[in-house]
C-alpha cells in the first residue's frame, strides 16, 4: 500500500507540472525512473542472542540485499530541485534441522517514502544530488519451527489437541522513516544514467506486534530499522545535467 501510494502521489505530481510548463519561466524540466538495487546494514544483534539459545546460525552483521525502484520529476519553479517516489525490500534468512526439527528465522526489511533532492548546478555532465527520503517502512522477525513434510489432517488434529509440533511466531516493527542521501549520476547514453549513492535510514517508531497484531512489550530498545544502505540504480528519462 505505501509503495502504490508514492507512486501514484508522484504520477499525479508530474501531469499537473508538465501541463503548466509554460508558467515556469526557464527551469528545466524533466524526470526518469528505474530498478534501485541496494544494500543495507541493520543491527541485527539482539536477534543473533536470541538465535544462539535457539541453536540456530546468526545473521551476517554485513547487511542484506534489497531490491525496488524509484522515480522522480524536476519541479521546474525552483531550477535543479526534484521530488520522486521510492520502494523497497529485502530480506535474509537462516535455518537449521535438529532432532527432525526444521528451525528457521527470516529478518525481512522494507519500505517506501517520497524523495526529495537539489543536484548540484555548479557541477556539469554529471549529476551529484543531496536529498531525503521521508516515509514509512516495517521490520519483520519470522521464526519457524516444524516437523517438515505434513499432511491436511495432521495440522488441523494438532491444533484441536494441542499436539502440534509447529510454533511460529511473527514479529512485526511499523515505523516512521528520515533517510538523508547522497547520490551520483552518470550519463551512460542520452536518456540513461547510471546512479550510484549512500544514506542512512533513521526510524522513529517502537510500537511491536506478533502474530495476528497482538501487542509485544519489552523489547529490546537496540532493535530497530536504523540502518546504512549503499544504492545503484539505471535510469530512463530526461535529466537536466
Amino acid at each position: 500500500m505505501i509503495y502504490k501510494l508514492s507512486f501514484t502521489l508522484l504520477f499525479c505530481l508530474s501531469v499537473s507540472l508538465f501541463g503548466q510548463s509554460g508558467k515556469f519561466f526557464d527551469a528545466p524540466f524533466g524526470g526518469g525512473g528505474g530498478y534501485v538495487p541496494a544494500w543495507y546494514v541493520p543491527k541485527v544483534d539482539e536477534i543473533n542472542n536470541q538465535l544462539k539459545v535457539l541453536g540456530i546460525p546468526e545473521f551476517s552483521t554485513s547487511g542484506l540485499y534489497s531490491s525496488g525502484g524509484a522515480g522522480f520529476i524536476y519541479i521546474g519553479f525552483v531550477k535543479h530541485l526534484r521530488l520522486g517516489g521510492m520502494g523497497y525490500g529485502g530480506s535474509m534468512s537462516k535455518s537449521v534441522t535438529q532432532n527432525g526439527i526444521n528451525r528457521e528465522t527470516v529478518y525481512s526489511l522494507g519500505g517506501g517514502a517520497l524523495t526529495v533532492e537539489y543536484t548540484l548546478p555548479f557541477i556539469k555532465d554529471v549529476g551529484l544530488s543531496i536529498g531525503a527520503q521521508l516515509g514509512a517502512g516495517s521490520m519483520t522477525v519470522e521464526i519457524f519451527n516444524n516437523p517438515g513434510s505434513q499432511d491436511w489432517s495432521s495440522i488441523w488434529s494438532g491444533l484441536e489437541t494441542g499436539s502440534s509440533q509447529s510454533d511460529n511466531k511473527k514479529l512485526t516493527n511499523s515505523y516512521w522513516m528520515i533517510s538523508p542521501t547522497l547520490n551520483f549520476e552518470i550519463p551512460v547514453y542520452r536518456f540513461v544514467v547510471f546512479r550510484l549513492g549512500v544514506g542512512y535510514q533513521l526510524s522513529f517508531g517502537d510500537d511491536w506486534t506478533y502474530d495476528n497484531d497482538q501487542t509485544l512489550n519489552n523489547v529490546p530498545s537496540g532493535l530497530n530499522a536504523n540502518s546504512f544502505f549503499v544504492q545503484s540504480g539505471l535510469f530512463i528519462g530526461f535529466f537536466s545535467f
